[in-house]
């Protein structure tokens, strides 16, 4: 079992024509990704990878079972492309594009929660089942390298820590059920509490790691949810970029929602009240997998 995606899930790529798109697409398929079709616009009849391109997703779409899409298009072309997958009535959206223009994201975000949608981004690296599949450059060439398939969920404001925390739980003895790089903007499609929510309802998986950053409620979203009682499973919380503090306001750093505009979105505090509200915070990679095999005997 696992959230999102599974071995089962048919996905399409808009915007597969693209060097990151084919590259990107090239080791889903190797990996088992089910890529049923490819979008871009005017290309239409061409072959990626041995996956057929169209010029529209409704083309892509028809005659053929379709779950997810992966859009690797420009920024300002994300509102189109995203809506014209709602449109076609596909459940799992994934955003890779930075810089995608705030009123878009919002519009989009919007949109794709009215048709109960999964939108995972902007400015994500991916999803991950492992031993299932994957969309997005998660885990690279060889993901099998990082993530064991498992009963962790994993989800991460940053891309990269997806893969170290991959990397620690290995070492640890532990695998994966799902893992989600869920995009480092101010705004993204899925809320970090909504996943927690999706890894509450799924029977493989027993234990939550959840990495978060300064900047946005994100980490206070899931104190409030934690400390509901909605969600009985453990959860693992790391908040890095303390060094943040010691700086003046109103500055990023890495992503462009790491920035901290009150003390409430600070590493500190967010770490505080993590704690109060029952999940169980670590200040390091290597003190995850000691904790889950305490937290799970």
């Amino acid at each position: 079992m696992s959230i999102l995606l599974d071995s089962s899930t048919h996905a399409i790529v808009q915007g597969i024509t693209g060097a990151q798109a084919r590259f990107d697409t090239e080791w889903c398929l190797r990996y088992g990704t089910r890529i049923v079709a490819g979008v871009t616009p005017g290309r239409g009849g061409e072959k990626v990878h041995g996956v057929e391109v169209f010029d529209t997703v409704r083309r892509a779409t028809e005659g053929r079972r379709v779950d997810a899409s992966v859009l690797y298009v420009p920024p300002a072309a994300v509102k189109p492309a995203v809506l014209e997958a709602i449109d076609a009535q596909i459940r799992l959206i994934v955003v890779t594009a930075e810089y995608v223009p705030q009123h878009d994201v919002v519009a989009v975000v919007a949109a794709a929660r009215r048709a109960g949608v999964h939108l995972v981004g902007c400015n994500t690296n991916g999803v991950i089942s492992p031993g299932h599949s994957k969309l997005g450059g998660i885990g690279g060439m060889n993901p099998a390298e990082i993530f064991l398939p498992g009963s962790i969920g994993v989800v991460s404001r940053s891309g990269g820590m997806v893969a170290e925390i991959g990397l620690a739980l290995k070492a640890g003895g532990y695998g994966i059920s799902s893992a989600i790089g869920m995009g480092g903007d101010a705004v993204t499609g899925m809320r970090m509490a909504d996943y927690l929510r999706l890894f509450e309802e799924d029977v493989a998986t027993q234990a939550v790691v959840l990495f978060g950053e300064p900047g946005t409620d994100n980490e206070q979203e899931v104190a409030a949810l934690v400390a509901s009682g909605a969600t009985r499973k453990p959860v693992i919380g790391m908040v890095a970029g303390e060094f943040q503090e010691r700086y003046p306001p109103g500055i990023s750093f890495g992503h462009a929602a790491a920035m901290i505009t009150d003390v409430a979105q600070s590493a500190s505090a967010k770490r505080e009240l993590l704690r109060k509200a029952g999940v169980h915070v670590v200040l390091s990679l290597e003190e995850i997998s000691p904790l889950l095999g305490s937290l799970l005997r």
